[in-house]
Formats: C-alpha cells, sequence, structure tokens
C-alpha cells in the first residue's frame, strides 16, 4: 500500500488509484475517532448490551464513514480520488440505507427512540456534506454536534431507552472534542489542499531565523491530530472494556 506524500490532501491519503482510493475516502483515523463517541455513549448507559454496541457502530460507520465521505467527495472531489461519481453516488445510497435499516431494527427491538434518530442522521449527512440550503449546516457548530454528540445520544438511547444528564454532559464533551478537532483541521486541511505555496522568516529575539513553509505551519496542529485520533479511541476501548 502506498504512503502519503506531503503534498497530498490528508495525512492518511494514499497516492490515488485503484483500491488506494477507498481507504482514503474512508478517511480512517477520524472514522475510528467518531466511532468511539458510539462506544463511550454506550459505555455509560446504565445497562450495557454488546449486541446494541455492534449495531450502533455498524449504523454510524455506513452512515458517516462510508456515506457521508461519500457525498464530501462527490462535491469537489476534495481527496482526489478517481473513484467514478456513479459509484460515490451508490456508496452513499448503500451506506444511509444500511444505516436506516439497523436503525429500524433498533426501533422495533431496542427502543421506539431511535425512530427520532433516524431521520435526523440522515438529514445531518445529507445536508452538511452536500452544503444545502446554502451551506447553512455546513459549519464547525454543525459538525461538533452532527459528529461529536449525536452519535453519543443515539448509542445511549440504544442502551438505555432514555436520556439522562450523564448522556447529555458526554454528549458535550463529545461535541467539544470535535470543535476542537475542526479547529485543527480546518487550517491544516486549506494548507493541503488550497495552498500553493507558503514564504516567510521567523525571526527570534536572539537574531535566528528559521524558514516558514507550509510544512512548518502545519506540523504542530497534525501532530495534534494524529495524537488526538489514537487517544480518543483508546479511551473508548478502556470504557467497554471496564463494562464486559
Amino acid at each position: 500500500m502506498a504512503r502519503s506524500d506531503p503534498g497530498a490532501p490528508a495525512f492518511y491519503a494514499l497516492t490515488p488509484g485503484g483500491r488506494r482510493d477507498y481507504w482514503t475516502l474512508l478517511h480512517p483515523p477520524y472514522t475510528i475517532w467518531h466511532l468511539s463517541y458510539v462506544a463511550l455513549g454506550a459505555a455509560i448507559a446504565p445497562q450495557f448490551r454488546m449486541r446494541w454496541l455492534l449495531e450502533s457502530l455498524l449504523a454510524f460507520f455506513l452512515a458517516m464513514g462510508v456515506a457521508a465521505h461519500a457525498l464530501d467527495e462527490l462535491r469537489g472531489r476534495p481527496l482526489r480520488t478517481r473513484i467514478p461519481s456513479a459509484v460515490l453516488v451508490g456508496l452513499a445510497v448503500a451506506g444511509l440505507g444500511g444505516a436506516v435499516v439497523l436503525g429500524v431494527h433498533g426501533v422495533l427491538s431496542a427502543t421506539p427512540w431511535l425512530a427520532v434518530c433516524i431521520p435526523v442522521g440522515v438529514f445531518l449527512v445529507v445536508a452538511y456534506n452536500l452544503e444545502c440550503f446554502g451551506g447553512a449546516f455546513h459549519s464547525d457548530l454543525w459538525f461538533s454536534l452532527a459528529w461529536g454528540g449525536f452519535p453519543v445520544i443515539t448509542a445511549y438511547l440504544a442502551q438505555a431507552g432514555t436520556l439522562r444528564v450523564p448522556a447529555v454532559l458526554l454528549a458535550a464533551g463529545c461535541a467539544g472534542l470535535s470543535a476542537a478537532q475542526r479547529v485543527l483541521s480546518t487550517p491544516v486541511r486549506r494548507l493541503r489542499r488550497d495552498v500553493a505555496e507558503v514564504r516567510g522568516t521567523m525571526i527570534f529575539h536572539d537574531g535566528t531565523q528559521q524558514p516558514l513553509n507550509g510544512a512548518a505551519l502545519r506540523a504542530a496542529p497534525e501532530r495534534a491530530l494524529k495524537l488526538l485520533s489514537l487517544s480518543v479511541p483508546l479511551l473508548a476501548l478502556a470504557a467497554v472494556l471496564a463494562r464486559i
């Protein structure tokens, strides 16, 4: 599997072409990061059932990991993949369809409250990634709510069948983490995808100088993103193992 290069659209993006494009499309570090919120939401529920955690993880993987990213790539090709548009549309439809089927199963077998989550989830995926309504839902706030808070609430409801204060607080915390992710990733994404060249010099108080370029500007936030994309899943795994 080819490795990413400094000019890639994301630090995890592989050389375009073939099966490599599908790895890049899934945004693996970020997808695992956001699926961790599902695990955390399930882990703090009064009653923990692995069955519903696995179904919740699969539903969010299909909706966020597959459908949302396929729609995002369909609009402007930010990841520069060569996946045909028809395939991206098929992935989006199949991903959302699969998530809805799992959601309906949850409504019938776990709690009717999930009936509220299904249309909300579909709306968020489509409205955010296709920038519907003039991009009104394509913002840092909606990103943090949709990819951070919503997974916690849904996974908790699937386990508990009701909503309690700890779930709301955890959802707020995960929304905050997603907001921090957005703050870090937005300038990095812009440097990788939109900026052709950065010129400048940092001059220190002792007179020494250091060249300033795109790689230098994105080094710290990108390292923070890599650490967080490892740390958050480890926290979620620990929380789930504590309930088994």
